[in-house]
């Protein structure tokens, strides 16, 4: 293990597709300016296809940028007039068509153009490493290995590192830590074997899922209902995610694991179904071509029907036995009900979930370090919620070896592969020393790099142990605790870390422990969301109790212990990721200090369901606004913070909640979701050392007052005349303009927060008694979805 950082100044991706530029993008959310590499173009513009893949970034969805600007330090380049220009590069990867003839060429053409200290790698997705790694120049060669990003970049986890016989051990240490450190990723180390880890499995278990659906004649949809959430897998499942990938995708990766894997006793399986030829030759090829196994017609989604050739009206629905099953919460219980249920869905769920185990035991010693690198490939490529042997692990891991080893010997599963012996000598894949490494007939410890020591709670498999931390203070709607330091944690226990009077009596309780006893408080949620905002479910049924006054002590309640969170005499500081929305939003503006991942997203959403902000953030914008235009004209700043919360715009990354205000320059944002905690806590102790001191409470805003209350509205007027908006958007528009406006008073008017406070809370709750705001909020708890009435 190394000491040492890779510092990488300056970064160069070959090869401008889809994949390419997605990583180029990645790479500049780290702060890293890239030098994007394509063919030459015969235009004046020689470097028209990179430039081509840069602007691309701009229209694909889900945003492969963090935020819009950072494109600027994408610069195209090509491969005839700029190779010199790789000499500045400290870190080259290789994104070019997945041919190892090409692959090569290019290789030989620019070997001399990489400085001595460069780290040239391939995002080859499963052509060999060490084949590649012939032909890389002989300085270069201990330093070259395999990073293959999953697509999208930006949001897929995992990065397997595979090396060749050459690569060095500081290489991978580095590489590692590079990857995790500032690219936010998860990284396995894979072995260099066909489809190196996550895709040999993921493949084989699509295949073996198909394989089954076909012998049990189920539908499509039918084994998307079975192979989705109900199996702890993505609501892509199965087949939808054959949609996604690509039917002739899927057709290319089968015939390499064909051709590659003759010896797997599983080769039958790498067959390409009549139906995938027959929906290849018609065009339709999933997603991209509007038609695969899927096909909207209309507003009907319709599936394709092997039998009849054409499309038919889904059906998700499942027997009632097959639904009780999958109710069974106890996993060992279920897959053993399974395993005897004799319906076509029960035989197709066990002998799916039996071929993948009898997979992965055979395959361990050639294709991982150790069980630990296939589950949390699976987990962090796949999305699935536990590992392969985690599943096995969780349901009984000798009592489903026994039901696998029943079937081999009746012959049910078709293939004479063993189970391996190992799997009758251990009691479990994970325990306190580690995870099984087959080749070893050892338990292998987790990695012991530097970069995970500043993981304070990073995920764990089923049977290792983590450290919760020491309780405090434990009460309905929060968890006080620590890592065994001088730093008090604060985590709401409510679903989806949603604002109720608990978390509201939590969240004082908090604050009072924190300036007693501790040197500064974090936010933070150890799963899930930073918070999705108000408890709307216990708002409604207030509102439809006609108890105002609990709606009205809430608002309140939550508006002072946000103050207190600002004025605290020790530093808060909010450690946000995935949602904070609404009062969420509101909590984490009222810390001293925001440490945010860069998959943050935030906006004061109010309006959509009929209300308006009144946790203070109102207040807090206007403050801002004061804050950042001190010497020049507001207005501008107004209107676009106004706009964001009447739309109730949200933000695509924290990087873009930065630019709406939402974060402010002095905030952090981590690329590594499981940092947060650590960038927190030194977030508390930067602050402590610096002599922190609270802001001074009861500074005065100068209201925009009437005068931009006015001119707000007449951008409401224009939209409402352009039916850009209904009569009702108008009303909380104008709510929204009155109180970040500071009321009707002269514009320049001083103002407190407090002021703008009890604005907040006087439109809220007439908001709350008009009935086309209680027909949204009814429509959103009904359906998760706005409604525009």
């Amino acid at each position: 293990m190394t000491d040492h950082k890779l510092r990488v100044r300056r970064a160069a991706v070959l090869g401008s597709g889809v994949m390419g530029a997605q990583i180029a993008a990645h790479l500049t959310a780290a702060g890293i300016p890239v030098d994007l590499y394509d063919l030459p173009s015969d235009d004046k513009q020689r470097s028209k296809i990179a430039a081509g893949g840069i602007q691309n970034l701009l229209k694909l969805k889900p945003a492969p940028l963090a935020s819009k600007e950072l494109a600027e330090f994408i610069t195209p380049r090509n491969f005839e007039d700029d190779l010199d220009q790789l000499q500045q590069c400290d870190f080259i990867i290789e994104a070019i068509v997945e041919r190892m003839d090409i692959k090569k060429s290019l290789y030989e053409k620019i070997g001399p153009h990489i400085h001595a200290d460069a780290f040239f790698v391939t995002n080859t997705s499963g052509l060999s490493i060490t084949e590649l790694a012939g032909v890389v120049p002989a300085a270069l060669k201990d330093r070259f290995c395999g990073v293959h990003f999953f697509n999208p970049p930006r949001y897929m986890h995992l990065v397997e590192l595979i090396p060749h016989a050459g690569t060095n051990a500081e290489t991978l240490d580095l590489l590692e830590d590079f990857l995790t450190r500032n690219l936010g990723k998860g990284v396995v180390r894979a072995r260099d074997t066909a489809n190196f880890i996550a895709n040999r499995v993921g493949v084989f278990t699509m295949w073996s899922t198909m394989h089954h659906a076909q012998r049990l004649g189920l539908g499509f949809d039918t084994v998307d209902a079975l192979t989705g959430p109900a199996i702890g897998r993505p609501k892509s499942a199965t087949f939808r995610l054959a949609d996604v990938v690509g039917l002739d995708t899927m057709a290319n990766v089968i015939k390499t694991m064909d051709s590659k894997l003759a010896d797997d006793p599983w080769h039958g399986y790498y067959q390409a179904p009549s139906w995938l030829s027959q929906l290849i030759e018609a065009g339709a090829l999933g997603q991209k071509a509007g038609a695969g196994v899927f096909r909207k017609e209309g507003r009907e989604i319709k599936v394709f029907d092997p039998e009849s050739g054409g499309y038919r009206s889904t059906d998700y629905s499942l027997p009632d036995s097959i639904q009780a099953i999958l109710q069974i919460r106890n996993p060992a219980e279920k897959l053993a009900e399974l395993a005897k249920c004799e319906t076509p869905e029960a035989e197709f769920l066990w002998a799916i979930h039996r071929d993948l185990f009898h997979y992965c035991a055979y395959h361990l010693a050639e294709i991982a370090d150790s069980a630990r690198e296939i589950d949390l490939a699976m987990r962090w490529g796949y999305g699935w919620k536990l590992g392969p042997f985690e599943q096995w692990q969780g349901a009984g891991w000798k009592a489903v070896a026994e039901l696998i080893q029943a079937d081999i010997e009746s012959g049910k599963t078709g293939v004479d592969a063993p189970l391996p012996a190992w799997v009758g000598q251990i009691e479990a894949a994970h325990g306190a020393d580690g995870s099984y490494a087959a080749d070893q007939s050892s338990y292998s410890p987790r990695p012991d790099l530097e970069v995970y020591q500043r993981q304070y709670q990073p995920v764990r498999l089923l049977g290792e142990k983590q450290d919760h931390g020491t309780t405090v203070l434990e009460t309905d709607g929060i968890r006080l605790w620590t890592m065994s330091d001088d730093v008090l944690i604060a985590s709401l226990k409510t679903k989806m870390g949603v604002i109720d009077d608990s978390a509201v009596e939590g969240l004082n309780a908090a604050v009072d422990k924190a300036e007693s006893e501790f040197d500064g408080l974090v936010l933070w949620q150890p799963a899930g969301p930073f918070s999705a905002g108000a408890n709307l479910k216990a708002a409604a049924e207030a509102i439809q109790r006609g108890d105002l006054d609990s709606v009205r002590n809430l608002v309140a309640g939550f508006q002072a212990v946000n103050l207190r969170l600002r004025y605290s005499a020790v530093p808060t500081v909010a450690a946000v990721r995935g949602l904070a929305l609404g009062g969420g939003l509101e909590l984490a503006m009222h810390a001293a200090r925001r440490v945010a991942h860069l998959e943050s997203y935030m906006g004061l959403v109010e309006a959509g369901v009929g209300l308006l902000p009144a946790g203070g953030g109102l207040a807090t914008l206007a403050m801002q606004i004061q804050a950042d235009t001190a010497a020049g004209d507001s207005y501008p700043l107004l209107e676009k913070r106004y706009k964001q919360v009447a739309m109730g715009q949200v933000s695509g990354s924290a990087m873009e909640a930065r630019e709406m205000g939402y974060l402010r320059p002095e905030d952090t944002i981590v690329l590594h979701e499981h940092e947060l905690l650590h960038a927190a806590h030194g977030e508390v102790r930067a602050m402590v050392a610096a002599g922190y001191r609270p802001a001074m409470a009861g500074a005065r805003i100068k209201a925009a007052g009437d005068v931009g209350i006015a001119t707000l509205k007449m951008l409401l007027v224009n939209m409402l005349e352009g039916h850009f908006i209904s009569e009702h958007d108008f009303e909380i528009g104008s709510r929204i303009a009155t109180v970040i406006c500071g009321g009707e008073i002269d514009r320049g008017t001083p103002v407190t927060e407090e002021w703008i406070h009890g604005l907040e809370r006087e439109h809220f709750l007439e908001l709350c008694t008009m009935p086309k705001t209680q027909e949204r909020i009814a429509h959103m708890l009904k359906t998760g979805k706005p409604l525009r009435n």
